[in-house]
Parts: C-alpha cells; structure tokens; sequence
C-alpha cells in the first residue's frame, strides 16, 4: 500500500542552548547554541510520520532552488520517501525556533509570503492516480490549490483524508474524511462557539460536512478527543486513551497519518478515528514513532515495567507487584489491585501467558486471550505496567523486577513467592478478597444457564 501525502512543507530548525545573561546592549537574553535539529515540517512531517510505520510514502510537493529546498529534500530521501517536487518561486519555508529549558524563545520564520507553486511534473500526477490512500495535510501556502493536483484528488479512487488550513481551498468533494481541529472548524465554519466545546464541534463538523460534501468531518479537540460526524445526527465522540502535557506541534499530522492509514487497510471511519486518536495521544505523550496503537499499551512489556519499576526506586519509591490470570475481570480483581497500588508508588502487574494459563486451568482457557488480558488491565488507573510471562509461576519475573512488596488477594495463610521475594528484602502481603467474585464460578453459572 502506498499513500500519497499533497501538501505544503517547511524546514523546522530548532536551534537549542542555554541562557545565562542579559545582553549588555540590550534587555534580551543571550542564548548560547549548544546544538541544532532540522526536520521536515507540514506535509513533510506527515510524510515523516507514515515512512517511520514501515510503508512506502510519497510525497508530492514544492520546493523552492535554495539551501532549505535542498536540506529537505536530503532529509526526506533519507527517510525512505519519494518526494515528487512542483516548482516554488521565491524561498523554501523555514521556521527556526530558539529553545532554552524546553521553553521556545523566539520563532524566526524565512521564505515571504506564499507564492502559487509550478506545474506539477506528470509524475506526480501519476502517483496520485495509483496510490492506496492521499492525505492532503494543507499548510495554507498554494500545495492544496493547484488545479492540476485538486484535480488529480478528486478523480481518485483511493480513500482521501484532508488536513484543512484555514487559509487554505476547501477540500475536494467526496472526501472519506476531513480533520479540522476546534478553533479551525470553528473559523472555517463561522460558527461563535456558543454552548459547550463539545456542542461547538458538533455543530461545526456537520455544517462543514455538508459544505464540502464529505462522507465525514472529525473535529479534534485535544485532551479532549475528537468528535466525528457522519450522516446522523448524533456524532460519536472518541476520548484519548490517556492525558498528556508534552508538545502537540505535530500531534495534528500524526492523528491525519493515523487516519488515512487505516481507512486504506479497510478500517470504518469510526475505526479509523480510534487510531488516529490514539496515534496523536501516543505522539504528544512523546512516543513519535508511533503505530497508532492506544497509549496505555505501552504500559505492556518487560521493558515497560523494567524502566517504571528503575525509575521509582531512583526517587526512593517502593514497587509493587501482583499476579494472576485475570481471565474475566471482575469487581473482586479490581478491589485487590486498588488495594494493592495503595501500598506503594506503582503497581506491576504480572500476567499469566495464554499458556500458562492452559497450563494450570486446562485447555478450555483462558476465555480471553493474553493481548486483550493486558490492555484491559493497562487501562486501569490503579495499574501502571503490565507485563506476561509463560512461566507456570511469576517466579522467574519476580527475580529480575524485585519488587519490595508482592500482593495476593485472598484468604492463603503463606505465599509460595515469600521465600523468592525475600531474597532481596522485599515483603509479601494479602490483601481482602471480596466474597462471591471468582472468574470460575462466573464461568460455571454462565454455562449452567
């Protein structure tokens, strides 16, 4: 599968450094470089973001005869993507940030003002033709106009995501889907924001939907998720996976990439939008290579609990830890892990493997595999890692994890983990079990009715 990302792209150069002084010739801080990064930005970023997914990108855009033209193009062929360039009169767009302590001092922005690109190479317009999936990302500087390219979209029968940008051309007709975030839907739409955001975006993306004649707008809404509208009234609203404070300069591309990924692998709109969510979740928690995967499952793995586990003993914390199959999660379960993560810093889970599991409850389980076990758990607000072992016992687990308090719920007089765990000084503890939760005698009475 091919996507074919159109658009705008800029160099973002971020000059990094540190400030220990006032000028003397002026009240402005001195920032002393310690060292600088280019990157691809707009619809170079997009493209970027869909290479490092592992499938074959082009990317057709404008690039102007100069030293930023040239760094992009190097950049962007390293990366694996075919860049299919449309002549750019004047500058190539930079935008160079000057950073200290993670804060941005300054923008300086180069290349003037947006200049209608070239004729577009027969090339370009061929790939368009032949491509699995277009994402048009439009950074409002002419990519998106071009007679020739809008054309080539439209006549297209690949499944189009379009990015819009205020000042930028509407999308063209019959777009599987179009992705304004709130304050563009609401300026595209003219719309006053009366009532709550979420009321806000519903209005705007129907209206808008019907303006541009797509199959479905989804307004992003940040922290807040995104809200999609298809032909019914009522929109669905997808939540993020997990709140994040990092950087969103670029959560926009990764959601719009996430997007037009799945609906070219077959996904529903609906479907689509969960990943892409999750995808702009993932990058803004700092995870920018990734797979559009939801956030909390990268909470699952050894290495996952390995560095949780690290990092709260480096700030003097204790590690918890508990274990078991968790076949049907149930309220008994849910009661021994909040009481467990009270006992410490983190709580890690210990999940038995889908073989191991057959192993000790015999081949008829578990009735919910190993994959849906862990994110189940991981999307939990009491757990912070998970991680499945194959083991008949988490003892080989526990060797290596050490954690300093291992918790069992029920009523067991010893645990069989106690001599393990106390190799290292570490504590074993039960906690209460609520009567009449047990995953077997709910198993039993569902097949007895």
């Amino acid at each position: 599968m091919r996507l074919v990302v159109v658009g705008d792209t800029l160099l973002d150069r971020d000059v990094h450094g540190a400030v220990n002084r006032i000028a003397p010739d002026a009240p402005a801080p001195v920032l002393e470089e310690e060292r600088v990064s280019e990157r691809p930005g707009g619809a170079g970023l997009a493209a970027l973001l869909a290479a490092r997914r592992g499938i074959e990108v082009a990317l057709v855009t404008a690039l102007a005869p100069d030293a930023a033209g040239a760094r992009l193009s190097e950049l962007l062929t390293a990366a694996g993507i075919r860049v299919y360039a449309l002549p750019l009169p004047g500058g190539t767009p930079e935008k160079i940030r000057l950073r200290a302590a993670g804060q941005v001092l300054l923008r300086l922005d180069r290349g003037g003002p947006a200049q209608p690109p070239g004729d577009a190479p027969a090339a370009a317009l061929d790939v368009l033709r032949d491509a699995g999936a277009i994402l048009v990302s439009d950074y409002g500087r002419g990519v998106a106009r071009h007679p020739a390219l809008r054309a080539a979209v439209e006549e297209s029968k690949a499944p189009v995501v379009w990015d819009p940008h205020p000042n930028g051309p509407p999308p063209v007709p019959n777009c599987r889907l179009v992705t304004p975030n709130e304050a563009e839907a609401r300026r595209l739409s003219g719309d006053a924001g009366n009532g709550s955001g979420l009321a806000t975006a519903q209005r705007a993306g129907h209206a808008l939907r019907q303006r541009w004649q797509a199959a479905a707008v989804v307004v992003t809404r940040g922290a807040a998720g995104a809200v999609l509208c298809q032909g019914g009234p009522t929109p669905l609203v997808v939540p993020v996976p997990m709140a994040s404070s990092g950087d969103t300069c670029g959560a926009g591309d990764a959601f719009a990439v996430a997007a037009a990924v799945a609906l070219a692998e077959g996904a529903l709109v609906s479907e689509a939008v969960g990943e892409a969510v999750a995808a702009a979740s993932g990058y803004v928690a700092g995870d920018h290579e990734t797979s559009g995967k939801a956030a909390h499952e990268g909470r699952i793995g050894a290495a996952e609990a390995g560095r949780l586990a690290a990092e709260v003993r480096t700030r003097g914390g204790t590690v918890v830890a508990t274990g078991g199959c968790f076949d049907l999660l149930h309220t008994g379960h849910l009661a021994t892990l909040r009481a467990a993560r009270a006992l410490g810093d983190c709580l890690i889970v210990c999940l038995n493997s889908d073989t191991s599991v057959r192993g000790l409850k015999g081949g008829n389980r578990p009735l919910t595999g190993q994959e849906d076990r862990g994110r189940l758990l991981a999307a939990l607000d009491c757990v912070d890692a998970v991680v499945v072992f194959d083991e008949p016992t988490p003892e080989p687990v526990l060797a290596w994890l050490r954690p300093d308090v291992w918790v069992k719920g029920g009523d067991y007089d010893t645990l069989p983990e106690t001599e393990i765990v106390q190799r290292w000084g570490g504590q074993t503890v039960i906690v209460p079990y609520l009567d009449g939760r047990s995953t077997t005698k709910t198993i039993a009475e569902a097949r007895r009715r």
